[in-house]
């Protein structure tokens, strides 16, 4: 069997769901992990999903994903600007990482513009809410080559 996809995200994304609403939409991070192990299912893949407040957590989990994973779907939130030791974790492992954002990162804030987890991921998909975590599971799939 396959080894599972790891979908990881960062801090304070365990308030999605009533955390502005108008910014990150209104579905809560247990329904977002539903809607993503229905999808990685009917393609095949299982998942482990995973989300911390703490880098360092993070951190371990990208290493496990290392040995445990066949690909990572990543939202970092607030540290996709910030963290260069998540930066540094991506590019030390071999599974494809897609990074994935909920809101378009871009057009927000000035501080949100750069990410330090792009220039280490696959690819990223940013802005299209829950989409951006099913397309993010169809990238890492194609990153495969399955």
């Amino acid at each position: 069997m396959t080894q599972p996809i790891h979908i990881l995200n960062g801090p304070n994304l365990n308030l999605l769901g009533t955390r502005e609403p108008d910014v990150y939409g209104t579905l809560s991070l247990k329904e977002i992990e539903q809607a993503c192990a229905k999808h990685a299912r009917d393609l095949g893949y299982e998942i482990l999903f995973r989300q911390s407040n703490h880098e360092g957590e993070l951190i371990d989990w990208l290493h496990d994903a290392n040995v445990n994973a066949c690909a990572v779907v990543f939202n970092p939130a607030a540290f996709t600007h910030t963290s260069v030791a998540l930066h540094d974790a991506v590019r030390a492992i071999e599974p494809p990482v897609i990074e994935v954002h909920l809101s378009q990162t871009a057009a927000r804030e000035a501080f949100r513009h750069h990410s330090y987890i792009a220039l280490a991921a696959r690819g990223s998909i940013t802005g299209l809410g829950l989409q951006s975590y099913l397309l993010g599971i169809n990238a890492a799939i194609t990153s495969l080559g399955n």
